[in-house]
């Protein structure tokens, strides 16, 4: 029956009064602010709507709306007890409480109130506005102008949560007048004070911030302090320089007892692609004198014909400083520049990099800092053969920058070895499926290499080699489920290569690290670069086993060993590849519905039935929980330039204490030496309106550049000014 009166009331006030709400909204001059013309223009041409439990008329002029009142417009509901309506003076006396919503972002609340037909003047009285169910301001009124501004006067502004109106909050901002400006998304504070817990801590005369709503404008951002025992006590200052829609500058102040120092990040997006780069200037007291800093920059433009374009600049004025600032521990830095296309069959990439080593020991001068390479891969599939026939070309070229012919730094290459290498490669690969689902494959073809030599005395010179190689290989897949829904996948692999030619006296430049893996097990090279490609004979063995529970568990399992017809020299004792057979390779992993994966790789000596290399690595995920660990140790190997074993253990996790309480530590450890490397452990607390952070690292390795440090670092901010909420997780809850 309510439903029913309502309706009624709704179409006699239409029809008495003309619709006195449904003049369209005033739009500012600038247009909308979000969405597009179409969505504005249909909310500014929507019909008004006014529903109540009782109307009645008063004269000729008035009338009067009573009981569960609603007025809506497009985006903008007004909700009240009782409103009167005056045709002669086009304003609307409502009585409270008042609940004045526009769309989904701001919300007014108030006692009484005196508006425009349309709602965008007026006055409202004990008012508090809500914006974005996060900032709140209180006021003794609020005034409505035009539609884009809103006044506030005798302010409280906090996006704390209160409980009880005697309880002040954690922090609030008391303004003699606050200014919303609903287009450009800003609130102005007049004669602003900020308090905590009630006690005020800084005065502004003037303070503008941005709404909640907004995601990029201009002002400070959480500013943090930091001590370390090298920089001594600083802080830092961050301010954010909106520059349009697309780009942005942001500049930190870093003053320190040591060091005065400027960090600064760009960023802009492109119609095609995106730039970003940072850096920081430096003018410190440590030993390294004069002006110091740094830059990191990448980029990625997608351009037309399925091209993309990539680079990254990495480049530093010292080798000390970005571990001295904490800025990142990379101790060999890769600037460079790639072109490439990835089509289902074709492949193109060309790129030109720039290496620089930060290492003690490492002359750059002498290591092949300047590398310059292309590459081209296409696929064909000839009716007459069957198969797929994959032809490859690549030119490769590294350049050191020293001229010398000598052997200093005793590699047993000229210092400035220059070298230069082109090569195609043009390969038959074709799959049978046999009785008994044997699955049959077999690779054959033909590779051409050039190599041009420079400034080595004993391979100067150019090169050239043609290398026949053929394999056949089987796998054999065997599947079974069990009555309990469990699946086991068992492969038994097997391949047979033999790869033809001599190698050429060329020095090995780019093959010196020699991984053995999963990935390449039945692959007739393990080598990385073809100036290294192994000759003659070569088996392979292994299986390959998958277990796959219904609830969710998975675990997999590879086992293999290669063999060879005679032993490769250019195999170093650590890869796990020299002699006539292999080390057993070994890799496994498990995943486990509640979050846990563990995954390990090793290669197992089987004479001396100990460990070549291997590494580890667990991982626990969890709503409240995250923890991360891993294990890597390498055997001693002098052909790899490693005197002595190295083993490290890493170690991060975060874990949420409580509703607002997070813990993060990591952890680095060098096992082989028996010292830390690096610890660190933080504590946060957030809720709705405040973040706060304490955090103290250490580094424990030193060199002949850099000593041991520890730094501290303390952040506060205040939260709900941003549109970059921590979610609803952290907010605080009100008892009953």
């Amino acid at each position: 029956m309510r439903a029913l009166r309502r309706t009624i009331g709704a179409i006699i006030a239409a029809s008495l009064l003309a619709l006195p709400l449904a003049a369209p909204k005033a739009m500012a001059q600038d247009g909308p602010r979000r969405g597009d013309a179409a969505a504005s223009d249909s909310a500014r041409a929507a019909p008004a709507i006014l529903v109540a439990d009782h109307l009645s008329v008063v004269g000729r002029t008035r009338l009067v709306a009573e009981g569960h009142v609603e007025a809506v417009q497009g985006d903008t509901r007004l909700r009240a007890t009782r409103i009167v309506y005056d045709r002669s003076s086009e304003t609307l006396q409502i009585d409270g409480p008042i609940v004045l919503t526009e769309g989904s972002t701001t919300r007014i609340l108030a006692e009484s109130a005196e508006l425009s037909r349309d709602l965008e003047r007026g006055l409202l009285r004990s008012a508090r506005m809500v914006l974005d169910n996060r900032v709140q301001m209180a006021a003794n009124q609020i005034d409505r102008v035009g539609g884009r501004y809103t006044q506030l006067y005798k302010v409280a502004a906090t996006s704390c949560r209160i409980c009880e109106r005697d309880q002040p909050p954690l922090w609030q901002i008391r303004a003699r007048r606050v200014v919303h400006d609903e287009e450009a998304g800003q609130l102005y504070f007049d004669q602003a004070q900020l308090r905590v817990l009630d006690v005020p801590v800084l005065w502004l005369p003037r303070l503008r911030l941005p709404d909640p709503t907004q995601t990029r404008a201009t002002g400070f951002l959480i500013p943090s302090l930091h001590q370390s025992t090298q920089l001594g006590f600083g802080v830092r200052v961050p301010y954010f320089i909106r520059m349009g829609d697309h780009r942005d500058l942001t500049l930190t102040p870093y003053i320190a007892t040591e060091t005065t120092t400027l960090e600064w990040r760009y960023r802009q997006a492109f119609r095609r692609g995106r730039i970003a780069f940072s850096g920081s200037i430096s003018d410190d007291t440590l030993p390294i004198s004069g002006l110091r800093g740094h830059v990191f920059g990448e980029g990625r433009f997608e351009l037309g014909n399925d091209f993309r374009l990539d680079f990254g600049i990495e480049a530093v004025s010292d080798r000390p400083y970005l571990l001295e600032y904490d800025y990142s521990d990379k101790d060999r830095l890769r600037s460079g520049v790639e072109l490439s296309r990835v089509r289902r069959d074709e492949f193109i990439r060309a790129e030109l990099v720039h290496f620089n080593s930060l290492r003690p020991g490492e002359n750059n001068a002498t290591l092949p800092t300047i590398i310059a390479g292309t590459r081209y891969e296409r696929r064909l599939f000839p009716r007459a053969l069957g198969g797929e026939l994959r032809l490859s070309a690549e030119t490769s070229a590294h350049r050191r920058t020293s001229n010398s012919i000598a052997d200093a730094d005793g590699d047993l290459v000229g210092d400035g070895l220059d070298v230069a290498r082109a090569g195609v490669t043009a390969d038959w690969r074709r799959t049978w499926t046999l009785a008994g689902g044997l699955r049959a494959g077999l690779v054959t073809g033909v590779a051409l290499d050039a190599f041009d030599i420079a400034q080595d005395p004993a391979s100067a010179g150019t090169h050239t080699q043609a290398t026949p190689h053929a394999a056949l290989t089987l796998r054999w897949p065997l599947a079974k489920t069990t009555t309990a829904g469990v699946t086991h996948v068992i492969e038994p692999v097997a391949m047979l290569g033999w790869t033809g030619g001599s190698r050429l006296g060329v020095p090995n430049d780019e093959s010196t690290r020699v991984e053995f893996d999963q990935g390449n097990l039945l692959s007739l090279s393990h080598f990385p670069a073809p100036d290294r490609r192994e000759r003659g004979g070569a088996a392979a063995v292994g299986v390959n086993w998958s277990r796959m529970g219904p609830t969710g568990w998975r675990s997999d399992l590879t086992l293999g060993q290669v063999f060879f017809d005679t032993p490769d020299p250019a195999f170093t004792q650590s890869s796990g590849l020299a002699g006539r057979a292999s080390d057993m390779l070994v890799a496994g992993r498990i995943d486990a519905p509640g979050g846990l994966e563990l995954e390990a790789r090793g290669l197992l000596d089987l004479d001396a039935l100990s460990l070549s290399k291997g590494e580890a690595r667990a991982q626990w995920q969890t709503a409240a929980l995250s923890l991360g660990s891993s294990v890597v140790w390498l055997r001693r190997d002098a052909a790899e330039n490693r005197p002595a074993d190295q083993s490290e253990w890493a170690f991060d996790g975060a874990y949420r204490l409580s509703r607002h309480w997070t813990g993060r530590a990591d952890w680095r450890y060098d096992l082989a030496n028996d010292q830390a490397a690096r610890a660190g452990v933080a504590l946060e607390y957030r809720n709705e309106c405040v973040e706060i952070g304490v955090s103290v690292s250490r580094r424990f390795t030193s060199s002949a550049l850099v000593a041991p440090s520890t730094n501290f670092g303390f952040t506060v901010g205040l939260s709900g000014f941003s549109a970059s909420a921590k979610g609803d997780s952290y907010a605080r809850t009100c008892r009953k």
